[in-house]
């Protein structure tokens, strides 16, 4: 499951399922489709610090924070410089 969280309000604004034969990287966009985020800051792990994802926080007018790991060597490289 992937839900979308208001903090501040300690709510579930949604969930989605993961496919069995997916992961989060597909079921992200579709989450974000459900749910208004204009204007807000989404934070995502660092399974989720996919281009697309980001382009599809942007669309939406949003921002966001991304966790960047060893996994994305080069995009971690470039943040710690």
């Amino acid at each position: 499951m992937v839900s979308a969280f208001a903090c501040s309000c300690g709510l579930s604004l949604a969930q989605i399922k993961v496919d069995e034969k997916t992961n989060e990287i597909t079921a992200i966009p579709k989450l974000l489709d459900m749910i208004d985020i204009e204007g807000c800051t989404i934070s995502i792990d660092a399974m989720g610090c996919q281009k697309d994802i980001a382009a599809k926080i942007i669309s939406k007018k949003a921002d966001y924070i991304l966790a960047v790991k060893d996994n994305q060597p080069t995009l971690r490289l470039e943040a710690l410089l």
